[in-house]
C-alpha cells in the first residue's frame, strides 16, 4: 500500500504527551498532566441544559452544512458588540472546532508551493496543516526579548512573491503573548497594500490578564477587514472543548468556498452542540471573569515557582493559560543519570522520572522551551512544581 504524500505529517505532540500521561495514570502511576490545552472548569450549567433541551426537542438531525442561521447571527452580533466588526450571516461559517475552522480556511487559500507566514512559537497544528495542503510554512522566530511578538520589519524579511497567507494568533498558544492594539495596527498598516490574506486565530480572546485587552486586526480598516478571516469558537472561553464548535468570519467569497468544502468533507457540526453554543454566545457570561481571576492566581504562582528553579526562566504570559519557560540551561547536561539533549528528551524525562507531563518546545517550533498549562487545580500546580524542581536536581 502506497500512502499519499500528504500522509507524511507529524503527530500532535500535545495530544501525544497527554495520551501518554493518561496511559500511565491508567496503570496506577500518579502523574500530574500539564499538557492539556483546555480549561478545567465544567461547561456552564445553562449551556449544558441547552444541549439537553436540543435533544429533547429532537434537534438531532442534519442542519445546513455551514451551521444554523441562528448561531451565525449570534456570532455576527458578538463580533459587532465585542470587536466592533459588522458582518452578516453570509460572512460566517460554523465549523467543528476552531482547529477545523483554520484548516478549512487554509484549504481554500493555499495551493502547492504557496507560502504561509507563521510567527514562532506557533500552535502545533499550523505547520502541519500548511504542509498537508502542499504549502510551505515560513517561520519568523521570536523570543523573550521581543515579547514573543513580531514587527513589520520581520514581515518585510519574510514576505516573498509566493506569500499567500499571514497566520497569527493572539493571545498566543504556547507563549501567552498578547499584541496590543498599537502593535496590531502597525502590522495592519504594512499589510494593507499587500496581496496577503490574514488569518487571525482569536480563540483565547477572553482569557487576558493585567489590564490587557483584545483587539481584532480586522478592525483597523475596511480594506484590512476585506482580506482578514477571524477564527474563534466556544472551546476555551466557555469550557466547551468537547462540544467542537468553532467559526470563521470573513469575506463572502472565501466563506462560501469554506462552506462548499465543509459540505463535502464533514457536513454540519453537531446540531446539539450548535444549539448549546447559541445559548453560550447570547446569555450571561459573567462567570468568565471569575474563571480568569482563578487562572491569574495560578499563573502568578507558577511563574514565581519556575523562576525559583535554577536553570529555568519564565516570562509572564498576558493571555491564555500557558507558561513557556526557557529551559536551555538544562539541556546538553546529565540529570538523574540521563543525558538531556533537547526539549523532547527533557519532557520524556520529566514524565518518566518526575511524573509530570509537559509539552516539549520543539512541538511549537522552539526547542529549548517547554509548555506548561495552568488550566488545572492549584493543588496540582503546587505539587507539580515541587516534582519539577526535584526532578531537575534542585
Amino acid at each position: 500500500m502506497k500512502l499519499a504524500k500528504r500522509s507524511a505529517i507529524e503527530p500532535s505532540l500535545t495530544l501525544a504527551m497527554n495520551s501518554k500521561a493518561k496511559e500511565m495514570k491508567a496503570k496506577g502511576v500518579d502523574v500530574i498532566s500539564f499538557a492539556a490545552g483546555e480549561p478545567d472548569f465544567n461547561t456552564p450549567a445553562h449551556v449544558k441544559e441547552a444541549g439537553k433541551r436540543a435533544i429533547d426537542d429532537n434537534k438531532t438531525y442534519y442542519t445546513p452544512a455551514s451551521g444554523i442561521p441562528e448561531l451565525k447571527m449570534a456570532v455576527a452580533k458578538k463580533l459587532e458588540r465585542e470587536n466592533g466588526l459588522k458582518y452578516t450571516a453570509a460572512n460566517i461559517s460554523i465549523n467543528s472546532g476552531a482547529k477545523h475552522s483554520v484548516f478549512n480556511v487554509l484549504s481554500v487559500l493555499v495551493d502547492e508551493k504557496d507560502e504561509v507566514i507563521v510567527p514562532a512559537p506557533y500552535w502545533v497544528s499550523y505547520s502541519e496543516m500548511v504542509r498537508i495542503l502542499g504549502g510551505k510554512p515560513v517561520f519568523i522566530a521570536t523570543d523573550e526579548k521581543s515579547g514573543f511578538k513580531i514587527t513589520t520589519r520581520d514581515l518585510e524579511k519574510a514576505v516573498t512573491e509566493r506569500t499567500k497567507v499571514f497566520l497569527m494568533n493572539s493571545p498566543n498558544n504556547p507563549t501567552g503573548a498578547v499584541y496590543t492594539k498599537e502593535e496590531l495596527y502597525d502590522l495592519a498598516r504594512w499589510l494593507e497594500e499587500k496581496d496577503i490574506v490574514i488569518v487571525s486565530d482569536e480563540i483565547y480572546e477572553k482569557i487576558l490578564y493585567d489590564g490587557f485587552t483584545h483587539t481584532s486586526i480586522a478592525s483597523y480598516s475596511e480594506k484590512i477587514k476585506r482580506k482578514t478571516v477571524i477564527v474563534n469558537g466556544v472551546s476555551k472561553a466557555f469550557s466547551m472543548t468537547g462540544w467542537r464548535i468553532g467559526y470563521a468570519a470573513g469575506p463572502v467569497p472565501l466563506i462560501e468556498a469554506v462552506n462548499r468544502l465543509q459540505g463535502h468533507a464533514t457536513g454540519n457540526p453537531s446540531s446539539i452542540a450548535q444549539w448549546a453554543s447559541l445559548v453560550a454566545l447570547t446569555e450571561d457570561a459573567g462567570f468568565i471573569e471569575e474563571w480568569v481571576g482563578e487562572f491569574k492566581k495560578r499563573r502568578d504562582y507558577i511563574v514565581g515557582a519556575l523562576n525559583g528553579i535554577p536553570g529555568i526562566s519564565c516570562t509572564v504570559p498576558r493571555g491564555a493559560f500557558y507558561v513557556f519557560p526557557n529551559v536551555q540551561k538544562l539541556l546538553s547536561r546529565t540529570i538523574g543519570g540521563e543525558k538531556i539533549e533537547d526539549s523532547m528528551s527533557l519532557a520524556n524525562y520529566l514524565l518518566e522520572r518526575g511524573r509530570i507531563s509537559v509539552v516539549p518546545g520543539i512541538a511549537f517550533g522552539q526547542d529549548g522551551y517547554i509548555r506548561i498549562s495552568f488550566a488545572t487545580s492549584m493543588e496540582n500546580i503546587t505539587e507539580g512544581m515541587r516534582r519539577l524542581k526535584e526532578a531537575v536536581g534542585f
